[in-house]
């Protein structure tokens, strides 16, 4: 048997009255996911725990089948696993956005989404300025990086609440900043940087390209190694991950699957949708498990984007879904899985933990004879995953 799930990252959302009353994905053309809806079923799965955060580490954490209470320990250190970062005992790894600051208010979470290149140089600036031996930065990609902080006497743990920067577009950071163990140390870390960067020829090019510059760091999602038990030891099955970002690749590493590198994918609405799909059904020559994940609609939602939300959902359906439908009816014997992570409605520019719309399909999966895949009709189906980490047992 194969396995192809396909995760539209923050896809879910909430009917709104520009669209007549639809949600985006109500809205947008998606003959393919209303295929596998046709010919399979249609449910809901709450894939973000009571009193954990409604975050991608979480929600993904349920999608590849492992319980967020007992195995997520913070965004920070899945990220380092990606980069090959060996945390040591007690140290701490932290996600670190490039953002844009105007005066006090978080103006751009993603400075512009600039570029690796770009962002390697402003890294590179704050090792020689900032690091020591108790921290260090390492470069990611765009605007997302990693900071590790070595345990010190002064500061024995850093478990301060911090805050996603996505979620505070457009207000003041002084409400936001972090507060709690060792929140001095990182605010004082932040303030560095944005004396140090204010001024980086980077960022002079940028303003005077009319982007925005990345004029500070700004530190969340921390958390020490996990734990995490591999993919084939659950599940019996071998498989890979496809994705631009490395939230999901270090999960990836860390549950033993193969990170599949695709040539010009982004993380964002320029991705190469196609290339994601060619690759992913080429890795399945080899493994019986491939997993795709797409930024994309995700991206628009923290934009407030809701044409390129719905532009993104219909590139994925058309680009990705199509070949991997194609693929099953060509192949047999295999099973297909559509989902988001969790919803990032527009008009909200954040995540929320409401319940996601799944639809999947294939061997051995009875039809319910929906008509098509919404989450108005996943709302009336039987198929009901409280646990959302209890799906990828029930697709495999």
């Amino acid at each position: 048997m194969k396995y192809i799930v396909i995760v539209a990252d923050g896809m879910s959302d909430y009917p709104l009255e520009e669209l007549e009353g639809r949600t985006p994905l109500e809205k947008a053309k998606t003959p393919n996911m209303d295929y596998i809806a046709k010919k399979g079923q249609v449910g809901r799965a709450s894939m973000v725990p009571r009193g954990m955060p409604p975050g991608s580490d979480v929600a993904n954490l349920s999608i590849f089948g492992y319980n967020p209470k007992e195995y997520y320990t913070g965004r920070g250190p899945i990220e380092a696993a990606n980069l090959g970062i060996k945390l040591s005992a007690g140290e701490v790894a932290f996600r670190c956005n490039l953002v844009t600051i105007s005066g006090e208010i978080m103006t751009d979470y993603s400075s512009g989404h600039i570029s690796t290149k770009e962002a390697s140089m402003i890294i590179d600036i704050l090792n020689q300025r900032l690091a020591n031996k108790y921290i260090q930065f390492y470069c990611g990609t765009s605007y997302r990086h990693i900071l590790c902080i070595k345990p010190m006497s002064k500061y024995p743990k850093f478990t301060a609440h911090c805050a996603p920067p996505h979620d505070i577009t457009g207000k003041e950071i002084s409400r936001y900043l972090p507060d709690g163990p060792g929140d001095q140390f990182l605010i004082d870390l932040m303030e560095m940087s944005n004396n140090i960067l204010m001024n980086h020829e980077v960022n002079q090019v940028r303003v005077d390209l009319k982007e925005n510059p990345a004029n500070m760091i700004w530190l969340w999602g921390q958390g020490q190694k996990p734990n995490i038990p591999s993919f084939y030891s659950r599940f019996k099955i071998k498989g890979s991950v496809i994705s631009a970002v490395d939230l999901i690749k270090g999960m990836g590493r860390l549950m033993g699957l193969s990170v599949v590198d695709v040539p010009n994918i982004t993380g964002y609405y320029d991705t190469d949708y196609a290339a994601k799909a060619d690759y992913a059904l080429k890795s399945l020559e080899e493994k019986d498990f491939v997993l795709i994940h797409v930024e994309a609609p995700d991206e628009a939602s923290h934009n407030g984007d809701l044409r390129e939300k719905i532009a993104a959902i219909e590139n994925i359906d058309k680009e990705i879904v199509s070949k991997c439908i194609d693929y099953m009816k060509k192949r047999g014997n295999c099973r297909l899985l559509v989902l988001p992570d969790h919803p990032t409605p527009v008009k909200l520019r954040t995540h929320t933990r409401d319940a996601i719309c799944y639809t999947m399909c294939g061997e051995g999966i009875a039809a319910d004879n929906n008509m098509s895949y919404s989450e108005y009709i996943s709302k009336n189906s039987e198929h009901n995953f409280k646990d959302g980490y209890k799906l990828m047992e029930a697709f495999i």
